[in-house]
């Protein structure tokens, strides 16, 4: 098993990484799909917001679901390696992450049908500030194999949004 963080948006370079607008309908701002020979475990997941005024808060979900966004796909730059075995594992695309318009991303274009969801936690979050869970080890959330866990925000006024998860594969 191997440790990797993933954002919502392309590796940072010589400039910070991009925040991605929430807009004010349902949103994905990232999701993830492990191989279909894998399931993968969320270690840790978190999002934070750029409002400068307190407001009504955002509607911010992680759940799983059976049916794909169309996102911007990831690729390898942008999928970390947190610890040794992701280290010497290699890509992660060729065998553990799935990257594509259908698979791991972000910034969803088109929220697709969902199908069935499985909601893992919902928040309210003020547009000013910032959410992050860590998961008790034993109790982290399954993604199952051939479903995508997905981050999805719904905000009454649009603000951007930094957000990631901690999957183990």
């Amino acid at each position: 098993m191997a440790l990797y963080f993933i954002q919502n948006g392309a590796a940072a370079g010589a400039a910070a990484p991009v925040a991605v607008t929430t807009g004010t309908a349902i949103k994905t701002m990232l999701q993830v799909k492990p191989s279909s020979t894998v399931v993968g475990k969320i270690i840790e997941w978190g999002i934070s917001f750029d409002g400068s005024a307190a407001a009504t808060p955002i509607k911010v979900e992680l759940c799983e679901t059976s049916g794909a966004a169309t996102v911007t796909a990831s690729v390898a730059a942008d999928i970390t390696k947190l610890d040794g075995n992701a280290l010497a594992g290699g890509d992660p695309t060729t065998n553990l992450i799935q990257v594509g318009t259908s698979a791991t991303g972000y910034t969803a274009s088109n929220e697709g049908t969902p199908g069935t969801v499985r909601e893992w936690d919902l928040q309210y979050i003020a547009p000013t500030n910032q959410y992050i869970k860590q998961y008790p080890l034993g109790r982290e959330p399954v993604i199952q194999v051939d479903k995508f866990a997905r981050i999805r925000v719904t905000a009454g006024a649009a603000v951007n949004a930094y957000c990631y998860m901690i999957v183990e594969v």
